[in-house]
């Protein structure tokens, strides 16, 4: 069985952390398969949604950063839980920051690899937690 951990810690280290040499268009259409989705309780996102979303994301929160604590396999598929965290500046779930305060939270999520690429992401993420330490 291949092992697929470093190709999904790629997602983490290389799109959802804030990198300057990383180019996230390029890396995440290299990365997400044609017909990617992003599901979670409330949505599924396209690979083009998720881009967009992940290149907003890097503007309004500068200083992103993603980290897998644990990355588990089983056949094609990879569980991976992180500690996320960042100091949003501008707009933010209903609140005007100026970077100041920061947040570090957890995400759980649920890869599934064919042919060396993302297909699909089931994932969770705590930001009524990010949302309470930004208010505190």
């Amino acid at each position: 069985m291949e092992n697929l951990k470093e190709l999904v810690k790629t997602f983490y280290t290389e799109c959802l952390t804030v990198n300057a040499t990383a180019n996230i268009t390029e890396v995440m259409g290299n990365l997400l398969t044609d017909n990617f989705q992003s599901i979670n309780a409330k949505e599924t996102k396209s690979k083009a949604a998720l881009i967009g979303q992940v290149g907003f994301f890097w503007k309004l929160i500068p200083d992103l950063k993603w980290v897998p604590q644990e990355i588990l396999q089983d056949g094609n598929r990879v569980i991976v839980r992180s500690i996320f965290s960042g100091s949003p500046k501008g707009e933010f779930m209903g609140m005007n920051l100026d970077g100041s305060k920061s947040f570090e939270t957890m995400s759980i999520d649920i890869h599934t690899v064919e042919n060396g690429k993302i297909t699909t992401i089931y994932h969770i993420e705590e930001w009524a937690t990010a949302i309470a330490q930004l208010k505190a």
